[in-house]
């Protein structure tokens, strides 16, 4: 059994649902994908690109109109229309009646985001893309694994941008103006240029969300996924690191390990939660980090001692009481050690000196 397949086995979970796959026309002309002209946006590129990657769509025609006419004569209509109806393959979100959701759809799913042009596309045709992408059968845990990941950080907020869906509370602290969806708003023409025509900006929005579709599914295949295993067996031996339980080793440095401990933690039933990772820097050096209170703060569950922030080396080392030391960072979620006897000295210390909630790091 390949690592790909243990790690992503404990991620099963039952796949979509798809409707009847889409049908050839019965004329001997090409399938046509039916989405809306003028100005283009990131969910209905995806979504066409999507629909090409089916092995009957592989060399569809894209009609990009709004003739009621014209759209009844595709073969599947995404992003305009004023319907979802997968039996008939028509994919809109505009409509004042449609709220769907992935957990709307399939209750298992714990995504709550409403579905853009984009996500209806994934939603049904996803796992078939996946399979057929990595030469793998639909059911494979693999597949399922790679789904629900590129949904949640792939798909989930192409959705949301497109259906204007903050991501947070309130004003945000800063500008977010490089992400997928606004780098494919770009290729729009500029409200002054002479020439207003969108099919060519239209074919390389496609491509662009056609490039960074495939390489996020290339690395979360090839390096997250893997990534699990090693994260297991870690926790797995923790004990024999320290008696605590609170310190893991990993073998080797470099892998995206935060995701992965917090949803095995729960699944292996850890009971004290994790406060420091040690593992090798590129430099043959070991690190210790320390484990976040979630995915997505800087707010660690234990940092570095904070007379250590921002001291180096030699007087780090006197300071602390530990040979070999290389620095803490200056908000106390990282230090170095020459040694992994050295790195573990550093997070026991910073254990035995425990009292209570922990400030921000960055």
């Amino acid at each position: 059994m390949g690592p790909g397949f243990r790690a992503a086995r404990l991620l099963l979970r039952p796949r979509p649902m798809p409707g009847p796959g889409p049908k050839r026309p019965r004329s001997a002309m090409a399938p046509r994908i039916g989405t809306h002209n003028g100005t283009f946006h990131c969910d209905e590129a995806l979504a066409c690109y999507l629909l090409r990657l089916l092995p009957q769509y592989r060399d569809a025609e894209i009609i990009r109109t709004r003739e009621p006419q014209l759209l009844s004569e595709c073969d599947v209509v995404v992003d305009v229309g004023g319907e979802y109806d997968p039996q008939k393959h028509r994919y809109d979100h505009h409509q004042r009646s449609f709220a769907q959701s992935m957990h709307c759809l399939r209750p298992d799913k714990p995504w709550k985001t409403k579905l853009s042009s984009a996500g209806l596309v994934y939603f049904h045709f996803g796992s078939q893309i996946l399979a057929s992408l990595l030469g793998l059968k639909e059911e494979d845990p693999v597949v399922q694994a790679l789904y629900d990941k590129l949904y949640e950080n792939f798909v989930e907020e192409i959705d949301a941008i497109d259906n204007g869906i903050a991501q947070w509370d309130g004003e945000p602290r800063y500008a977010m103006t490089t992400n997928l969806s606004a780098r494919v708003a770009h290729l729009n023409p500029c409200w002054n240029d002479m020439d207003q025509d969108t099919e060519a900006g239209f074919q390389k929005a496609m491509e662009l969300v056609g490039r960074e579709f495939q390489d996020r599914l290339g690395y979360y295949h090839r390096a997250w996924l893997p990534a699990r295993t090693l994260l297991e067996d870690a926790i797995q031996k923790r004990f024999e690191v320290d008696p605590s339980g609170e310190i893991l080793v990993f073998s080797q440095g470099g892998c995206p390990w935060k995701e992965h401990l917090f949803s095995l933690e729960a699944e292996l039933g850890v009971e004290k939660p994790i406060k420091f990772v040690l593992y090798t820097d590129q430099n043959g050096q070991w690190r210790v980090q320390c484990v976040p209170t979630g995915l997505h703060t800087f707010q660690n569950r234990l940092s570095l001692p904070e007379e250590w922030r921002g001291v180096r080396d030699e007087a780090l080392s006197q300071l602390s009481g530990i040979p070999g030391c290389v620095f803490v960072h200056a908000s106390g979620f990282i230090g170095g050690n020459r040694t992994q006897e050295g790195a573990l000295r550093m997070a026991q210390s910073a254990l035995a000196r425990q009292t209570g909630p922990d400030t921000p790091s960055s």
